[in-house]
């Protein structure tokens, strides 16, 4: 009963209170800290006491006493000193600052080979000196004329490496000398060979000069000047300039590529197509052009997007052209270095020169004056090639660590393009020259559009055997309906290198070339060239085959000995220009310190 009353008391002081909450206003304190809330974590308590043993029996331990028995034993050992161990080094190679190699053979061929490379003061300066000699006295069964050639270079240059920057400059001398001799045996009388002078010399001298620099928006420049001249009165004048500017655009790159490109000469000689060696032509041509590209940069897409702006003019009659070619080119990776995909559309003027085309065939006459109906050009002897565009796409890549591969199609729009034709039979000239008797050849412009494919494979097993193969296929489409004179339209070439053991090396490559086709004519008074009797001539496809073998006394003294033409084969590069049979040839090679 006193717990229900009490009870009873506490709910009725609950609702009192809660009541006064409801009607009353308790107002606001302010609470003041005077000391900033510290915890801190206290001892643990423990018991600090000492059990008590109650034990009836306790034990005490015994004192143990150790006595160490010691006897002497004599030793006559002695430590050796540590010493640290050391990696055995292999000696850096020995580099030589002079080459020199001599070589002989049959037909009386001789090669010479001599380079040189001297420091200069202190800093990285050096001082280059290079000669190279080639040269043949041999006879050739097939033709009545001299076959001698020979061809000498000389080279001295002058470079200098600094940290940001790097240039050189250089000069050039050449000397060949080559014979017309593309008669065959019985093609003419012992009177009329008597009075044929089938020698020419070729003369250059050029200067060079190039700087390339680091860190900068001005990447490199070079500038070439020649003077080409032959025994007949013909001379040349080149000046190439080139450079090229990068400037990057937030991640991406914009470069700028410009030449300046003058060639202009005469020649003193008119073209073999005239019965009359009248006065020669005067030729000029300036091409100056830019290419603009921006270069795009993704994880596996490199893309180059441009175009190339060029203005050509023919300065001795004053006419000019502006011309706009693509410069688009790109790859993409695959699948890593093993496929990788690329293809480009381009497009340039070209530049040709009389130096260009004795490089390519130096049987040319020094008479490269056609009269044409060009409505640019007009009469013309050197004239630059239109190269509208080329379209290519290709896959290149490994299809294993040690194989290598290359795959490509293209389709090629030229316009003026430079052909080699036999020229005609020309009795009735008199020229100081011996290349009127149809043993010569003249430039042949022609627009040419070509299809072509090529392969080619790499091996590299390791670092002592290599080799290569490469073909290559053509299908020319030409605006005379004219065959492509002198070009093949199959060619191909295989390569090896193997370094047998550290004392001997050799090495083989066997090249092939399909057939090709030329014109024989006969020139006739008062008769057009294009109504000359004249017949096509079909040259064969050919092989020629070389092998090379040396020998290392040590990384000074060296032996060699190489053969050409293992077939024997004496076939035709031009027509009835044949090429030497079995060739050997013997030599020294020798490094030193100059």
């Amino acid at each position: 009963m006193r717990t229900a009353k009490l009870y009873f008391f506490i709910f009725f002081l609950s609702l009192v209170v809660i009541r006064a909450q409801e009607t009353e206003n308790i107002g606001t304190e302010t609470v003041t800290v005077v000391k900033p809330y510290s915890p801190s974590v206290s001892d643990a308590f423990k018991i600090k006491s000492i059990p008590v043993v109650n034990d009836s029996i306790e034990l005490k331990k015994k004192p143990i006493e150790y006595v160490i028995f010691s006897v002497p034993v004599a030793s006559t050992f002695t430590p050796a000193k540590a010493k640290a161990s050391r990696v055995e080094k292999i000696p850096p190679p020995t580099i030589y600052n002079t080459y020199a190699l001599v070589g002989l053979g049959n037909f009386n061929n001789a090669i010479v080979d001599f380079y040189t490379s001297r420091e200069v003061g202190r800093d990285e300066n050096l001082f280059d000196v290079g000669l190279t000699h080639f040269s043949s006295r041999g006879d050739i069964d097939s033709t009545p004329l001299d076959t001698d050639f020979y061809n000498t270079n000389l080279d001295l240059s002058f470079a200098k490496k600094d940290r940001d920057y790097d240039w050189s400059i250089g000069v050039g001398l050449g000397h060949q000398l080559y014979n017309w001799y593309g008669l065959e045996n019985g093609a003419f009388t012992e009177i009329q060979l008597a009075g044929i002078d089938e020698t020419q010399n070729y003369f250059n001298a050029e200067a060079n000069a190039k700087l390339s620099v680091e860190d900068s928006f001005f990447k490199n420049g070079k500038l070439l000047v020649r003077r080409f001249w032959d025994a007949l009165e013909t001379g040349e004048n080149r000046a190439v300039f080139t450079t090229e500017l990068e400037a990057p655009i937030s991640s991406e790159m914009v470069s700028f590529k410009g030449k300046v490109d003058y060639v202009g000469g005469e020649f003193n000689n008119a073209t073999l197509n005239s019965t009359t060696n009248a006065t020669g032509l005067s030729y000029g041509h300036l091409i100056a052009g830019v290419n603009p590209s921006f270069v795009v940069l993704r994880d596996e897409l490199t893309l180059n997007l441009g175009a190339n702006f060029v203005y050509g003019t023919d300065l001795e009659r004053s006419n000019g052209s502006f011309f706009i070619y693509p410069a688009v080119t790109a790859s993409y990776r695959v699948m890593e270095e093993q496929v990788i995909a690329y293809g480009g559309l381009e497009g340039d003027l070209n530049q040709n020169s009389y130096h260009g085309f004795v490089e390519q065939n130096p049987f040319v006459s020094p008479t490269l004056v056609l009269p044409g109906d060009d409505i640019l050009y007009g009469l013309y002897s050197i004239q630059p090639t239109d190269q509208q565009y080329e379209g290519y796409a290709g896959l290149k890549g490994q299809l294993t660590s040690s194989i290598g591969y290359n795959i490509r199609g293209f389709y090629r729009a030229e316009n003026r393009k430079p052909l080699f034709l036999l020229n005609p039979q020309n009795l009735f000239r008199e020229d100081e020259g011996g290349y009127n008797f149809g043993n010569s050849f003249q430039v042949f412009y022609d627009d040419v559009k070509t299809l072509g494919f090529f392969g080619e494979l790499n091996v590299d097993i390791n670092r002592d055997f290599t080799l290569g193969i490469n073909a290559e296929y053509f299908n020319y489409n030409t605006e005379t309906d004219n065959p492509a004179w002198n070009l093949p339209e199959i060619q191909g070439s295989i390569f090896v290198d193997y370094q047998i053991t550290d004392q001997w090396y050799a090495g083989a490559n066997l090249f092939f070339v399909g057939e090709r086709e030329d014109l024989q004519s006969v020139a006739a008074e008062t008769i057009p060239p294009n109504e000359f009797a004249s017949s096509i001539v079909t040259l064969d496809g050919f092989f020629d085959a070389n092998i090379h073998l040396g020998y290392r006394f040590n990384d000074q003294l060296s032996v060699f000995a190489k053969a050409s033409n293992l077939a024997n084969n004496n076939y035709q590069r031009w027509v009835n220009f044949r090429v030497q049979g079995f060739q050997a040839l013997a030599g020294v090679s020798y490094k030193f310190d100059f």
